[in-house]
């Protein structure tokens, strides 16, 4: 990963955040609330995932530039990610688009600091499905993919929510 790629992994994780202010912007907030089961998230929740894990990621990030071969990582369990979705009933989506977009500015600072050489510098996961990965795997799948499937997420619950509008209309 050269630095070029560096800017491209910037723009691809901010674009992929444009358009999720652009997708969200527009909608009501019943949408933006309405979770298609129990077990999957509303869009508020996603959004508010988001605001969680970024920051997150780019921590874990700062940390290994500071602590090479450090532990890196959490499991699906972590209390962090957990609480960022639990109660987002009383968040504003203006708040949170706010946080997307400052989200923005996040990624360039942190991710501006990475060169050819320390996105090799390989570390331990603490999540044992990854085991020792670069410094490029947690901007590749947990920042760059990571929001992008986010995306992909919100689009799929608001097709669910228009499939079951379109059966009440029939």
């Amino acid at each position: 990963m050269t630095q070029s790629t560096v800017t491209q992994s910037i723009d691809q994780i901010n674009n992929a955040i444009e358009q999720i202010i652009r997708k969200v912007k527009g909608l009501d907030i019943e949408t933006i609330r309405w979770k298609p089961s129990e077990e999957e998230w509303s869009i508020m929740q996603i959004l508010c995932h988001l605001l969680e894990a970024v920051p997150y990621w780019l921590k874990e990030i700062d940390h290994l530039l500071t602590s090479p071969g450090s532990e890196w990582g959490r499991g699906l369990q972590d209390q962090d990610r957990l609480d960022a979705v639990a109660h987002t009933e009383n968040q504003s989506i203006s708040s949170v688009l706010d946080g997307l977009k400052d989200l923005k500015t996040q990624v360039e600072i942190g991710l501006s600091k990475l060169n050819q050489e320390n996105l090799k510098r390989e570390a331990p996961s603490r999540n044992p499905r990854f085991g020792t990965k670069p410094i490029s795997f947690i901007v590749d799948h947990l920042l760059v993919e990571h929001v992008s499937k986010h995306y992909g997420q919100i689009q799929r619950n608001l097709n669910k929510l228009e499939a079951i509008k379109q059966t009440e209309r029939e």
